[in-house]
């Protein structure tokens, strides 16, 4: 029974399509996908022991409530290490999450990549405890399991990333390193994120689903030079995003701790405990953008589906699985 269940969790958690064996042994299951194996069911405890780690560290100086590391709240960095691994892709071939770059200079320090460097160091045991995964593929799937773990929908995930060699690769020897000009400018408007979601093959609907990653996580002032989490729980994934967008009054945040505020213009709301990015207000301020935000808002269901779709979407862009 026990068996059954893993192989089945292997097949429909991991989101594998045609073409994969499975290899039984005594003492795991495995999945296999060409070439060497990785034990992904291994791979995911790990993952899901790092995320409960009360040690695992998330340094930064705001020194709010699981900024310093552990808790179930390094799970919302390994999101974003994912996301902005694959928000490097354009249509035309370059970036994305193959070659796992964004753990290389000079990617790991573009500016939207701030503090990533602590997700990469927190991930390198568990690489190092699974050599046959590769850091393109682990990349990809911490974030994944993250989703999961943070109470979200299952997303697919399809290993077979390979990794790239070098750092400091030029994008014309290797053009899965990419410029620091490909990830959404959180201070921008409406057309600016049409610019970048358009440029990797979305449209206005999986803009606004894949939006919904602001479900968990918050701002650090010495990352994104923002402050603040988008809503409470910041580490429990759901669509309350989408009802605060609606239902909170959004105002400019002009004060921090009693003092003026000297960040970037963000948005505020009950007394500053919550905040919105510009991108974000724009999702209630554009037509096209709030049909889909009052949709998500009203069914949860909804969002889960098409956020587990836009996500997978996402990670396997430029991918050959």
């Amino acid at each position: 029974m026990l068996l059954r269940l893993a192989l089945r969790r292997c097949a429909a958690g991991l989101g594998l399509g045609a073409g994969i064996a499975f290899a039984v042994q005594p003492e795991r299951t495995q999945c296999l996908f060409g070439g060497k194996s990785a034990d992904w069911i291994k791979i995911k405890a790990s993952l899901e022991t790092l995320y409960d780690d009360e040690n695992a560290l998330n340094p930064s100086i705001d020194g709010a409530e699981g900024s310093r590391g552990g808790g179930g709240y390094v799970a919302p960095m390994m999101v974003r290490l994912a996301w902005h691994s694959a928000g490097s892709y354009s249509k035309d071939g370059t970036g994305g999450t193959d070659g796992g770059t964004i753990r290389f200079t000079p990617e790991i320090n573009h500016g939207g990549n701030a503090g990533l460097k602590h997700a990469i160091a927190l991930l390198e045991p568990i690489k190092s405890a699974n050599p046959e995964a590769t850091w393109a593929d682990l990349i990809v799937y911490a974030g994944v399991v993250a989703i999961e773990a943070m109470g979200g929908p299952v997303v697919g995930f399809r290993p077979g990333r390979s990794d790239a060699p070098k750092r400091d690769t030029p994008p014309s020897k290797d053009k899965r390193f990419t410029p620091d000009d490909r990830l959404p400018d959180a201070a921008q408007g409406a057309q600016h994120l049409r610019d970048v979601f358009y440029r990797m093959g979305f449209d206005d609907r999986e803009i606004v689903a894949l939006s919904g990653a602001h479900a968990v996580g918050r701002c650090h002032t010495d990352r994104s030079g923002f402050w603040g989490p988008w809503k409470y729980g910041e580490n429990a994934f759901s669509n309350e995003y989408f009802t605060l967008l609606q239902e909170k009054k959004w105002t400019i945040k002009k004060t921090h701790n009693g003092k003026p505020w000297t960040g970037p213009l963000q948005y505020e709301a009950d007394e500053g405990q919550l905040m919105m990015l510009p991108t974000d207000i724009v999702l209630i301020k554009d037509p096209k953008f709030k049909h889909h935000v009052a949709a998500y808002a009203a069914d949860e269901e909804l969002f889960f589906k098409d956020f587990a779709a836009a996500f997978q979407k996402l990670l396997e862009l430029g991918c050959k699985l």
